[in-house]
């Protein structure tokens, strides 16, 4: 009878573990992973409040329209600058390129950055920001923009997935200092692609 009472407790834990894990939403591998740091305590920008009823992101749905191959510009003469953020922090960044590129018939153009800083921490070498704005901003996505990570392409073209955009931790939670999209990278068109707005619980 005890031996029967233990088993049943460890496939009760068993089940509710994996129902758990059944809670990580996702259409494609990056909104499975993101949803998945999300949940993760380590790692989640997310309130204490909000992580325990988190069952994944809203998302727009996975457009091939917006994976777009754009024409990389690089700036080497660029200035350093510090970035405005959401707080006092200054952090340094210099433009390292222009990003020409197609969206539905129309040209655009973005300008992409490098942090100063986090070029010195390992694996991050060649990461370059790419912050931009667009006319879905505080309607179906976050007020103050989105952002993409990418690395510097070894040739003359870059591809930009906006189905990868995100959102800054400041959309989770006041207490993180997020760089402020430049006016410069404003996209004047819709972008229905990436990390909708957040509803918090």
């Amino acid at each position: 009878m005890k031996n029967l009472l233990i088993c049943t407790l460890i496939l009760t834990s068993l089940l509710s573990c994996a129902q758990e894990k059944r809670t990580i939403k996702g259409e494609t591998e990056f909104q499975k992973e993101i949803n998945a740091d999300y949940k993760d305590a380590s790692k989640s920008p997310l309130k204490e409040k909000d992580r325990k009823n988190f069952e994944g992101l809203d998302f727009f749905k996975f457009d091939s329209t917006y994976v777009v191959k754009a024409d990389f510009i690089r700036t080497p003469n660029e200035k350093a600058f510090k970035m405005k953020t959401t707080t006092s922090r200054r952090p340094v960044y210099v433009k390292y390129g222009e990003l020409a590129f197609k969206l539905k018939g129309e040209n655009f153009k973005l300008n992409v950055y490098q942090n100063q800083d986090l070029i010195k921490k390992d694996g991050y070498e060649n990461y370059l920001f790419l912050p931009f704005l667009d006319e879905t901003n505080g309607l179906e996505s976050y007020g103050g923009g989105r952002y993409i990570d990418t690395r510097i392409p070894e040739g003359d073209t870059m591809v930009i997935d906006f189905n990868k955009a995100y959102n800054p931790y400041c959309a989770y939670n006041d207490k993180y200092s997020c760089p402020i999209v430049p006016r410069k990278n404003y996209l004047k068109t819709r972008v229905e692609a990436g990390v909708k707005a957040f509803d918090k619980y």
